[in-house]
Parts: structure tokens; sequence; C-alpha cells
């Protein structure tokens, strides 16, 4: 049966719409471990879930709001980097930070500009709309990016992955500015102030950073002061954050996405009460972020007006994927040695996703020529990235000998929770042949003054640690310690479990 909402009453219309939505989310859900033993990234899933829906499929859904798709792209999109600062560590951001900074700048500015001349070239696009395509898929996208790493559980060895989650959520706001100044131009006529865009990116990425490490440290400071004691109302807090240091770094003339990643990564990244319970309320919200705008990208889209662009859309994606991509990747890379394979992995890993859907529509919205011509394109391109790249990461891992062996998951969980930050840690550690407390009694072992293993994981069974208790290789033993005493309790049992 076909729905025409708006023959519908408002609160009809409504419910019509949260039942398609629910059945297309839940759709994406139960199909979801089809697609990962097939190898296929679940964001193509909720695009052609989305396009079902749309005016031009089962349910019919006539969605044409570009105002709106940008507004909530935008919120969705703070969500999604939100989770991506929380989840990286300050290690994992010093380490990479120069190399992921350069392709977060540098690197989107010569994607775009190889892009744009590829379009203008080879497919005789005209100079401006091919300049704005380059520049709205030029950044790669922390939402895919992600959702292929980690939810593909893809384990790489840690330079080549942190450099790709860290370059792929600070490299937005590059993209962002190159839009909207290629737009206003298009919309105004005459030709880009290029300097002023070279003063103006990284000015907005530092103003927006500091605002970003302010409000985190001020945020931590009044959850730590008002012991915010009922559970559900902090991640109300935390998302608060998030949408504030958006908004202030903005309204300052700094980039907000970088704020929004700086605030989390300082929270993430210090004591933080109930931050078991934080992490997976962001990681749910990050999700639903991911999957709202896919399904909203499919009901944007009109099939019916994609077939006059498809071999447009076709030459572009694969332009993208294997030449523009690639060449910035190596320009930006080579002061910084990386080795041959991971440049090369680095390249073809360029996900696209979220971030071109919500940059598309700022060409619809300022009443850029050929506007739709773009949109559909962008499409095009951010399929080609999903399908092309998305299906082979974990080919391309194994065949370029990048990831490190995966460590066995334990049966159960261990987590405090508490209403203010505490001085002691658990950590879990998985038992390997390697580690020095491997086949040790516990009373055998020299723990520092206060720390303990408080529980065992074997298999199914969960024992209690005891002085007679033997750690033995497939044990996950869970540690409490203080965080001055880390470096020594991994002396003893190694790496602890990946978050």
């Amino acid at each position: 049966m076909f729905v025409n909402c708006l023959a519908l009453s408002e609160p009809t219309a409504s419910a019509v719409i949260l039942l398609v939505f629910g059945a297309l989310c839940a759709s994406a859900v139960l199909f979801s471990r089809l697609f990962e033993r097939l190898g296929i990234p679940i964001v193509l899933l909720f695009l052609i879930l989305g396009m079902l829906g749309g005016s031009e499929g089962i349910f019919r859904l006539d969605f044409d709001d570009y105002g709106l798709a940008a507004r909530l792209g935008t919120v969705a999109l703070v969500l999604i980097l939100f989770d991506g600062g929380m989840n990286t560590s300050t290690a994992s951001f010093r380490m990479v930070l120069w190399p992921s900074a350069i392709l977060a700048t540098v690197g989107v500015a010569l994607t775009a500009v190889m892009l744009a001349l590829g379009a203008y070239w080879l497919l005789d696009l005209p100079l401006g709309s091919a300049l704005l395509l380059g520049c709205i898929v030029s950044s790669t996208d922390a939402a895919a990016v992600f959702a292929v790493l980690r939810g593909g559980k893809l384990n790489l060895k840690q330079r080549v992955g942190r450099t790709l989650e860290v370059e792929s959520c600070i490299n937005d706001p590059m993209a962002v500015i190159l839009t909207l100044t290629v737009t206003d131009f298009l919309v105004a006529g005459g030709v880009p102030s290029w300097w002023k865009v070279c003063v103006e990116v990284p000015a907005q990425l530092a103003i927006g950073g500091v605002v970003g490490v302010l409000i985190a440290l001020g945020g931590r400071r009044l959850i730590t002061r008002q012991y915010i004691t009922t559970v559900g109302l902090l991640p109300v807090f935390t998302i608060a954050l998030a949408f504030i240091s958006y908004g202030a770094a903005t309204v300052v003339y700094g980039s907000g996405f970088m704020s929004v990643f700086a605030t989390a990564l300082v929270l993430g990244n210090g004591p933080l009460a109930y931050r078991a319970g934080l992490a997976r309320v962001h990681d749910a919200l990050a999700w639903l972020s991911q999957v709202s705008m896919f399904l909203m990208m499919g009901l944007l889209v009109y099939p019916s007006q994609l077939l006059p662009i498809v071999w447009v859309g076709l030459a572009m994606g694969l332009f993208l994927a294997f030449v523009a991509r690639p060449l910035a990747v190596v320009i930006c890379l080579l002061p910084f040695k990386y080795p041959a394979k991971e440049v090369l992995y680095l390249s073809w890993v360029g996900l696209r996703g979220s971030v071109p859907i919500i940059l598309a529509t700022f060409p619809v919205l300022a009443g850029v020529p050929e506007n739709q011509q773009i949109f559909n394109t962008v499409f095009f391109i951010v399929v080609l990235s999903t399908i092309v790249p998305g299906t082979t990461v974990r080919m391309v891992t194994r065949w370029l000998k990048l990831g490190d062996k995966v460590k066995p998951t334990p049966e159960a969980v261990l987590e405090i929770n508490s209403p203010a930050p505490l001085d002691g840690i658990i950590e879990s550690y998985p038992i390997t042949e390697v580690v020095a407390v491997c086949r040790a009694q516990l009373s055998e072992i020299n723990f520092p003054e206060g720390a303990s293993v408080v529980l065992v994981v074997r298999g199914r069974h969960v024992l209690s640690a005891k002085g007679h208790t033997v750690l033995l290789p497939g044990d996950h033993a869970y540690v409490f310690f203080r965080p001055e005493d880390r470096e020594y309790i991994e002396l003893l049992f190694g790496a602890p479990e990946a978050a």
C-alpha cells in the first residue's frame, strides 16, 4: 500500500512517518549481521532502505526539505564527532597529530582540486560546478570510517589505524569552509580569494580547538562539583556540552566541528563519572545519527533523476578512489616516511559518508546553478566509496598485512559506575603465554600497593580471585589499580582489552 502523507491529517502523517522510519531502522539493524558477513559496509543498507522509503519507492514518502536535512545533518555530525572524540585516546592523537593534520587540511584541498580538474577536463563540467563537487566530497567521513574499522572489528596496526580515525575526525572543517566559500562565490559571482581561505582555515581550526578545550574543562569541573546523582541526566549534560561547544565556536568564527571533537577528546581522557554508561549512550546516538543521515539521503534522492548522470557519477567516484585521493595522500605523507603499504592503505580507505550528504544540501539551499546534478553526483560518489573501497577493506588489510592479531573478548564484562570520578581503575587483561603473570598464582604476583586481581573470567565461568588462583592462557583478569600504577601493571599483564 502506497502512502501519501500530504493527504493525511497532521497526527496521522506523523504517525505514518515514525512507523516507516522505525521499520526502516529496525530492518537495517536486523540485516546488519548479514552485511557484515558479506563484507559490505552496513551504511549502504541504510541508503538502500532510504530509497525504498522515498517518493519513488515502496512507502512513497515525499521528502525534499533540504533545509531540514541540512539542520538535522549538522546535529547528527555533532553527535558522531563527539562519540569519535570520546573514543580517541590522547596518546593516539599525539602519535599521529601532524600527519593527520596535514591530510585533514592540505590533503582535503588537494583532493578537491584534483577531482575538480578531473571533472572539468574529462567530463566537461563547468569549472565552478566541478570545483564545488570536489570540495563537497573532499573529506573522509568519521562515521563511515568508524563503522568499517570498529563495526567490522578490524584491529589495524596502531599508526595506520589511528591516522585514519584522527584524520576523519578533524578534516570536516576544511571541507565545510571550502564548500561554503565556493558556494558563496558561485552565487555572488567572481573569483574566490584563496589567500583568505588559507588564513581562515587554520584560524578557524585553532579557535575551535581552544573553545572546545575550555568548554570540556569547564564541563568537567561542573560535573565534579555538582555530583549529578541521577544517572540519566549525565548523558543529557554531555550532549548539551557537545551542542554548546559547536554553537560557541561557530559564533566566534571558529570551527564548530573541531570544537566538538576537542571537547569530547578532553572529556574522554580525564576522570569522568559513569564512563562506561556514557560511552554506550554516545555510541548508540552516533549509530542513530549515521542511520538517520543515510536514510535521509535515500529519501532525498529521486532514482528517475539519477539515470541521466550515471556515467558522470561513476566516472567521478572511480577517479576519486583511484586518482585524486591516492595522489593527495602520497604528497601529504612524503615528509613523514610512512611505509609504502601504509600509504597505499590510507589512500584506499578514504571513505565518504554523511558529511558529503550534508554539504551537498548547501548548493541546493543557496540556489547554485546545476545544484541538483551536483547532489545526485555526490550520491554516486558516496555509494561508490561505500562499495569499492568499503567492501574490500578486510581483504586489503590482509593483503598488506596491516592487521594486528585480534585478542579474544571475555564472556563477561565488569564495570564500576560511580556518580563521581574515582581514583581507581578496573581494566580487563587477556592472559596469553607471553605475559609475565601467565601460569602464576595470584599470591606470587608482586602487585603495587592497593592493586589486585578482583575477578577472573575463564570461558563461561566467573572465578573469585583468591591467592591460590592460577592465571591460565585464555583467561581474562580484571585488575584494580590506581592510574599512576598503569605502566607497572601493564609490564605484568600486557595491554588491556580494546574498548
